[in-house]
């Protein structure tokens, strides 16, 4: 990483890291009795690390301007490896709140090991952790090649990775001291809060910079949805988590909005969290690497454009359908349960337009995994797209909401579409990033696509019964009018299908880890010269990507 900053940006970097370390130094000590001490010592080892790098590294020479000929590919080298990480991690703190949830005595009677604390360690390290480092590796690869330059510097990448991973780590280690805003996606404290801010204020400026580098005239629409993943997460993290701090040496705050004006803010940031963290940028992700794996055009460039418009516009509004029979006014639910409906067009013409791709390439899905994990993705995408709006039609979200039904649909859509994606984009990557002739072992690959498949349909398969029988059991009542079953009984009777959504995770979870090992085999291997072609972009028309680009 340091070899490839100029003299200048390895001086910015030390100012960097010397600011960080000071600012970890100032909360370490105002928070001496508070969780905010630990968090400052967390921010003070990760400037002072920096501070070190930076230094041993003044006496590298300055790249030449050769640099200018290639792509910048380190960071996203980087990125990959860290998004499996906290792919694994998080997965298995995932698995172990599934098997909490069939035998509470799991816990060891320790608070770190609570439900409470573990379950938002698992929801951040997928979503944030593993897809956001995704993200970012990604859009730094497919912003360079679909504008055919590099990006803008060489610090910067370095800073939105760094910076992210931080926020994260904070985020985790702050859960396991109880440290939360306490809202339904769990959110680190105001500190935290802040620094991301930067860091994605950062993220923005770089991509809008490297674009305007571009030596290919048409921005690609995989950049729209990237960019739109990155603009509208900003506006959405800055307003759900405008908060008042307790004091300086607290790690406690006060959200600004109260009572239902609270829970329409938190809404319109989880739903738009998925719409835009979850959907816009793992679209920007699917336009670009499907069609490379498959070697066909995209089917329609205007359907893309289409999809991209209608997303972007109904998305913002579905939000209030997570609050029907709340204290939230009626027209407010109403329209949000109207724009979920009418979000099934645009979503689904993204998910036909991913798959009508595939036509005369539907030989290669048969025989290579890489373009069928691609593919069971998009076919995914069309199925949590369809239940999402499906559920949120008032009266069926009287039957659905407080239950499982809700886990099987969140999971059907982050196992089989967001991490499928991202597990086909990866194995796509590394083998050219790396220049090696291909992935490790192919047959490893089909291995945790198999596994990945069975443990999706078991996960959501379970959670489907499970959350029907819950929405029936607790609103069953006996002739005299009083319910029918306590909510122990229908706890009791969730038993074996959390038991087969733990196995199913489980599943899932070894898939992964054996996706890892394919990938550090095929780091480790040696570079093929097949693969030490110029890395200069070839032209990208407006509807079609050619596989040797």
């Amino acid at each position: 990483m340091i070899s490839t900053l100029t003299d200048t940006e390895r001086q910015i970097a030390l100012v960097i890291s010397g600011l960080l370390s000071l600012v970890g130094l100032v909360l370490s000590a105002a928070g001496r009795h508070d969780p905010l001490g630990a968090q400052g010592f967390i921010i003070l080892a990760f400037g002072l690390s920096g501070v070190f790098l930076v230094i041993s590294g003044f006496h590298l020479p300055e790249p030449t301007e050769k640099r200018f000929s290639h792509y910048y590919d380190e960071p996203i080298k980087a990125g990959i490896i860290i998004a499996m990480l906290w792919a694994i991690v998080a997965m298995f703190v995932g698995d172990w709140v599934a098997w909490l949830l069939a035998y509470p005595e799991m816990t060891f009677d320790a608070a770190w090991a609570s439900f409470g604390r573990l379950r938002p360690i698992h929801t951040t390290g997928i979503i944030f952790g593993f897809g956001g480092n995704a993200l970012i590796a990604t859009s730094f690869h497919v912003m360079q090649r679909t504008s055919r330059t590099r990006l803008a510097d060489q610090l910067s990448p370095w800073f939105v990775l760094g910076g992210y991973n931080l926020f994260c780590i904070l985020a985790v280690t702050g859960y396991l001291m109880g440290v939360t805003q306490s809202k339904e996606y769990a959110e680190p404290e105001w500190y935290a809060d802040i620094w991301l801010t930067i860091v994605w204020i950062a993220y923005f400026a770089l991509y809008l910079r490297t674009l305007a580098r571009r030596k290919e005239p048409h921005i690609y629409v995989s950049n729209w949805y990237y960019l739109a993943f990155v603009l509208v997460v900003a506006m959405l993290h800055i307003v759900n988590n405008l908060a008042m701090p307790v004091s300086l040496g607290s790690s406690k705050s006060y959200t600004v909005f109260a009572g239902v004006q609270d829970a329409m803010v938190q809404w319109w940031y989880g739903h738009n969290a998925v719409a835009f963290f979850l959907t816009s940028g793992f679209l920007g992700m699917l336009y670009y690497y499907l069609p490379k794996r498959a070697g066909r055009p995209i089917f329609s460039y205007r359907m893309s454009i289409i999809g991209f418009w209608g997303i972007t516009f109904f998305y913002v509004w579905v939000g209030s359908h997570h609050l029907h029979y709340t204290a939230l006014p009626q027209w407010v639910q109403t329209l949000g349960m109207t724009f979920s409906v009418m979000l099934l067009v645009p979503s689904w013409i993204a998910a036909a337009n991913a798959l009508l791709t595939l036509n005369g390439a539907w030989h290669k899905v048969r025989d290579d995994a890489t373009l069928r994990f691609m593919m069971v993705a998009a076919l995914f995408y069309g199925l949590a797209t369809f239940e999402g709006s499906f559920l949120a039609i008032r009266p069926v979200n009287s039957l659905s909401h407080y239950t499982d039904w809700t886990v099987a649909h969140v999971h059907a859509g982050t196992l089989g579409w967001n991490s499928m994606i991202i597990f086909g984009a990866f194995y796509y990557l590394v083998p050219q990033l790396w220049k090696r002739e291909r992935i490790y072992s192919p047959v490893l690959v089909e291995v945790h696509f198999w596994l990945a498949i069975a443990g999706i349909f078991i996960y959501v398969f379970a959670m489907w019964n499970s959350g029907v029988i819950q929405g029936l059991m607790w609103r069953t009542y006996n002739n005299s009018g009083t319910l029918a079953y306590s909510f122990i009984d229908s706890l009791n009777a969730m038993h074996p299908y959390y038991i087969a959504r733990a196995t199913g995770g489980l599943l899932f979870l070894m898939g992964a880890v054996i996706g890892f090992y394919n990938i550090c085999m095929t780091i480790r291997s040696s570079p093929a010269a097949a693969k030490t072609r110029n890395e200069q972009p070839a032209t990208i028309g407006q509807s079609r990507l050619r596989p040797g680009e």
